[in-house]
């Protein structure tokens, strides 16, 4: 009868791990079970082992179960198995068996430090060894991107590679890039991540202490840059010449601070700074209002 029909489960296991096969039957009249590969070799006969191999190993035989266990699995290992009660005519079940190939941690490659602005980058993530083929997925920062995936079969497991391809500026240096490898023989995703150097020439400003100068106050004028390299000299110049009075004129890298403010400060007042990349300048037209003080004395 029904009772009689042996009962099976598939099962996954990851590589290298340990997969227990077991037939079970509910009824049986003294007829043994029998666990068979996918290439039809017997297992193990009842208690009684048929094929020598070290990782196929008896969990349990009994006239209701037959559980065998397959030690260090391995993707050679995956396919369909049979277990055969021996009643007349033979009843068979079969169970899949699935060995998870785990993918090897993936690395980034084809970028070379630093990169220039305007450069076109080509950013490749790979990942070997995984079965079923594991998933790619790029992050810029904490946010996902797509990338162009290529998949190929390499003997029983997968080779996967995702790579992207974009114009660098300097807004992404110091971005970091992101390859995380998915996979349901992972528990967690194995991640890589590449930070971007990008060299860019310099672009500067200059920003005032003051934003009303008056006679007799001192103001500090900053040349601030960015660029990458960090721009430097920072060289200041007033009307497009040298700066007329250094005693009050007061150079410090990139801050120029003129102590006691007058008339004869006025003017354009230019900074210059360069980096391998190029240079660049910036202008600040100062004028120099009257005091207070100045102005109570002339009403």
């Amino acid at each position: 009868g029904q009772g009689q029909f042996p009962t099976t489960q598939n099962v996954t296991v990851v590589e290298g791990g340990t997969a227990n096969m077991t037939c079970r039957v509910e009824y049986n009249d003294n007829t043994s079970l029998q666990w068979s590969n996918p290439a039809q070799q017997t297992l193990f006969f009842g208690d009684k082992k048929a094929l020598r191999d070290n990782r196929i190993e008896l969990v349990r035989a009994s006239w209701q179960e037959l559980t065998i266990s397959v030690n260090d699995a391995t993707l050679g290992d995956e396919g369909l198995y049979t277990c055969s009660l021996f009643t007349m005519p033979i009843k068979i079940t079969r169970a899949y068996l699935t060995v998870l190939g785990v993918p090897e941690r993936p690395e980034i490659i084809g970028f070379t430090k630093p990169a220039v602005e305007r450069d076109m980058v080509t950013l490749t993530c790979a990942s070997a060894g995984s079965r079923p083929a594991a998933t790619i997925r790029w992050f810029r920062n904490d946010k996902e991107v797509q990338g162009t995936e290529e998949i190929n079969a390499t003997g029983k497991s997968f080779m996967v590679r995702s790579s992207l391809q974009f114009e660098v500026d300097r807004r992404d240096d110091g971005v970091a890039y992101t390859c995380s490898v998915e996979h349901p023989a992972l528990e967690r995703p194995y991640q890589t991540t590449e930070v971007l150097e990008v060299h860019y020439p310099p672009w500067l400003d200059i920003t005032a202490s003051l934003i009303v100068p008056q006679e007799g106050q001192y103001l500090k004028l900053e040349c601030v840059s960015t660029g990458n390299p960090i721009p430097e000299p920072v060289l200041w110049s007033k009307d497009g010449g040298e700066l007329p009075d250094v005693e009050r004129m007061i150079v410090e890298g990139p801050e120029l601070t003129i102590t006691t403010l007058n008339r004869t400060d006025n003017g354009t007042y230019g900074c210059r700074a360069s980096n391998h990349l190029g240079s660049s300048s910036a202008e600040f037209i100062l004028f120099v209002y009257d005091s207070p003080m100045r102005c109570s004395q002339v009403a």
